[in-house]
């Protein structure tokens, strides 16, 4: 029987890959623009969440990174930082989300004066207001931020630097994002390799825009984890049994050999181009071949999506159970950034017991 929205809402699950300013709620949107003097783009809520779903649906990654110069607009000032990660927080634990990444890029949040640092501090502000908010409606939950360099701007030592500083105050890692076809991660190789030798956590973007060459370029920058990594099908042969059948090739086998974990969001992919449908997206055949799969939503309001809706409309394309749910979030919990002994406690207390019934 297939898995429910609402049974996968009721179980808790692990979110590695949201962007917080893709996840901005609607209202917030027509909000933070009133007190600004932008012009939002819609006038009520669910026409501003149409908008954005269609201007994003574009079948290419850089339109669909530009619906994004909407949402920066109305991030520039400490306190709507601090208001924007504290409602990723409660949204995400709303969801039945018990462990979240989420991921911004500082240098593109200084237009009205803050630092670099005072932006890590007010997003952090933000988490640390909303994991109290949900501790208090009942519904506990972890999360963290990591710092995204972009990969068409001049690489800089500045975010790993800051990372390495606030490491206890809630920065578990770096990322690389942006336009990935002609910006090559190897730009930034130094940059990583500074980031390994401080023990900062790295996750790179690859595999998205462009092909499996990008996600070796990734991995030989240090990258522990790849964002989205789904065009790794292409390595692969064409048995579906994939890299077990012996039709890995050298990419696709490196990946799975290291224990990579892709962190896979189907609806942004659709959006941008890689598949059709769900059933057409390479996830169902990379979770055949073996591969270490978080699933997570990646920008929820251009996509108009939630965790629990990526996971729902994965499960029915690979016919998941509990168990493969449960599977999927420990493998995320096990690939997460934040400290060992929070994570281990959080499966122990938490995940373990909340599944042990269900299955």
């Amino acid at each position: 029987m297939s898995l429910t929205p609402a049974q996968i809402r009721s179980l808790p699950t692990a979110v590695l890959h949201d962007h917080l300013d893709g996840g901005l709620r609607p209202d917030t949107v027509l909000a933070l623009s009133a007190e600004l003097g932008i012009e939002p783009p819609a006038r009520t809520a669910p026409e501003v969440a149409d908008w954005f779903h269609d201007a994003a649906d574009s079948g290419s990654l850089p339109r669909y990174l530009a619906t994004f110069d909407r949402t920066l607009a109305l991030m520039q000032r400490p306190e709507d930082l601090r208001r924007i990660a504290r409602e990723f927080v409660e949204d995400m634990a709303a969801d039945g989300v018990v462990y979240a990444e989420t991921r911004w890029a500082p240098h593109q949040h200084l237009e009205r004066g803050l630092t670099l640092e005072e932006a890590v501090e007010a997003v952090q502000a933000g988490i640390e207001e909303g994991m109290a908010a949900a501790s208090d409606a009942g519904t506990p939950i972890l999360a963290g931020q990591l710092l995204c360099y972009l990969r068409h701007l001049e690489p800089t030592e500045d975010l790993v630097r800051l990372a390495d500083a606030h490491r206890d105050r809630g920065v578990w890692g770096v990322d690389l994002a942006g336009p990935e076809a002609g910006y090559p991660a190897s730009r930034f190789r130094a940059v990583f390799e500074l980031a390994c030798s401080l023990g900062v956590r790295v996750t790179i973007h690859a595999g998205e825009g462009d092909g499996p060459a990008s996600i070796a370029d990734a991995l030989d920058c240090g990258a522990e984890r790849i964002g989205h990594g789904v065009r790794i099908a292409e390595d692969l042969g064409g048995d579906d049994a994939g890299a077990e059948a012996g039709g890995a090739g050298a990419v696709a086998a490196r990946v799975l050999a290291h224990g990579i974990c892709l962190e896979v969001c189907p609806s942004s992919n659709l959006q941008t181009g890689i598949a059709a449908t769900i059933a057409e997206h390479p996830v169902p055949r990379l979770d055949a071949a073996g591969f270490r799969l978080a699933v997570s939503s990646d920008n929820r309001l251009m996509s108009r999506t939630s965790t629990s809706r990526e996971l729902t409309l994965v499960a029915e394309a690979c016919d998941w159970s509990v168990h493969d749910l449960e599977r999927v979030t420990l493998t995320a919990l096990d690939a997460g950034f934040a400290p060992a002994a929070a994570r281990e406690a959080l499966r122990r207390q938490v995940v373990v017991p909340a599944y042990a019934p269900a299955r």
